[in-house]
């Protein structure tokens, strides 16, 4: 998988993997394989949005504290 992809690529896919495996016909290996697939995409995507918030930091670090966002907000 290309580390290359963007946030919003990685999550086109993981909705698409979503909907497979949502399907009724996916046979187990093909399921692991996509679940696995996925399990890649899902932490690629943190560390994205890690790397994000610090540099989000960064940028704002003129001294003032800064607080985590809030899980489940928008």
């Amino acid at each position: 998988m290309s580390e290359s992809l963007t946030l919003e690529s990685r999550i086109r896919r993981l909705e698409e993997i979503l909907t497979r495996l949502e399907a009724d016909d996916v046979e187990l290996e093909q399921a692991l394989e996509l679940f696995e697939e996925g399990v890649k995409h899902v932490k690629a995507a943190e560390q994205t949005l890690n790397r994000t918030e610090a540099r989000v930091e960064e940028l704002l670090g003129d001294g003032a504290e800064t607080r985590p966002l809030e899980e489940g907000r928008s």
